[in-house]
């Protein structure tokens, strides 16, 4: 970790401390704990405060209409809403009284990137994947799909990741033969896929997640309530196939069981989910979103290997395999997303 990142999350450590741990208390609590450090965002909780610092690139109006979204009385258990909306960069805390976790000794120049605060859920275990929330999430997705943008927001960011998941590969791997699957995969999607235009104008209206895993979703209140989707950094409006796409490629590359994935789209259906027919062949509208999954986990998979000297793992080596299988397919069903 370099110095600037520690200076992240010592100081994201202390603004979540700060929050939840009352005013002239003695402090008995533990050390906050980093629970995600990546350069697009680094979360910190301390107590039942969640910090997080967003990309230093973030569009700060975006952003800030995401926050909104989560915050809005229409994604009442949907989404987790925030404690706190966007609009301060991450800076040092000043000193307070009474004993405290350690900070850095000397305050760190400002860094440009906007911090939120949340309140601490329950993850979903990933020890247990028979007690993962497949249905729960589909059911969710439905209930945001079915939900009129409150205002205006930014497009869903979901194929701007698949194009930046790309253009981290080409980098990593500058000429490489094992990027070549993926490229092909990549080059056989439609532009609004790849993020070069817009969605068709029939599917770009709808409130979309733009991220959507199991690691996006938590129980609130800890440990027990309702599960809720968090992480609105790509959500906005687009096509709600794209939120099926993970979970789709998952299953047609064989990482998600068929009674996970029919369990989903049953769920999906039964709550009434726009993004698919409510029966009958799902894959005409999922085959693009899926498709361009497919090819940003194999893209990230690829750098990440690069980077850490290594060969691709089992399920890596899938996902990177279905990229080849997927750019010779014919494009039919592509067609009507395409047009």
């Amino acid at each position: 970790m370099t110095t600037t990142q520690t200076s992240v999350v010592q100081d994201l450590g202390t603004l979540a401390h700060r929050l939840s741990h009352p005013a002239g208390a003695r402090c008995v609590c533990e050390p906050p704990q980093v629970l995600a450090d990546r350069p697009d965002g680094t979360v910190v909780r301390s107590g039942a405060i969640v910090a997080k610092a967003h990309a230093a690139d973030s569009d700060h109006e975006a952003l800030a209409a995401r926050i909104a979204l989560a915050a809005a009385p229409q994604l009442t258990g949907i989404l987790l809403p925030p404690l706190t909306a966007p609009g301060r960069s991450l800076t040092a805390p000043e000193p307070s009284g009474g004993p405290q976790h350690p900070e850095p000794s000397e305050p760190p120049a400002p860094a440009p990137r906007p911090v939120t605060l949340w309140p601490l859920g329950a993850p979903v275990d990933p020890t247990d994947p028979e007690a993962a929330p497949w249905a729960e999430a589909a059911v969710l997705l439905a209930r945001l799909h079915r939900t009129e943008p409150p205002f205006r927001l930014p497009a869903m960011r979901g194929p701007a990741k698949a194009a930046r998941a790309v253009a981290r590969m080409r980098a990593a791997l500058p000429g490489d033969p094992a990027a070549l699957p993926v490229l092909a995969g990549w080059r056989a999607l439609p532009a609004w896929a790849r993020g070069e235009v817009p969605a068709p104008a029939r599917r770009s209206g709808f409130l979309c997640h733009g991220d959507l895993h199991l690691g996006q979703l938590v129980r609130h209140p800890a440990p027990d309530g309702p599960w809720l989707l968090i992480d609105v950094d790509d959500a906005g409006t687009g096509d709600p196939a794209w939120d099926l796409g993970r979970p789709a490629a998952w299953y047609a590359s064989g990482l998600l069981a068929p009674e996970d994935w029919f369990a989903f789209l049953d769920a999906y259906r039964s709550a009434g989910g726009p993004a698919v027919p409510a029966d009958g062949d799902p894959w005409p509208e999922l085959d693009v979103p899926a498709r361009a999954l497919t090819v940003q986990t194999a893209a990230l998979a690829l750098a990440k290997c690069a980077a850490e000297q290594r060969r691709p793992d089992e399920h890596e080596q899938l996902m990177i395999e279905s990229c080849a299988r997927i750019a010779t397919l014919p494009p039919e069903l592509a067609a009507d997303h395409a047009s």
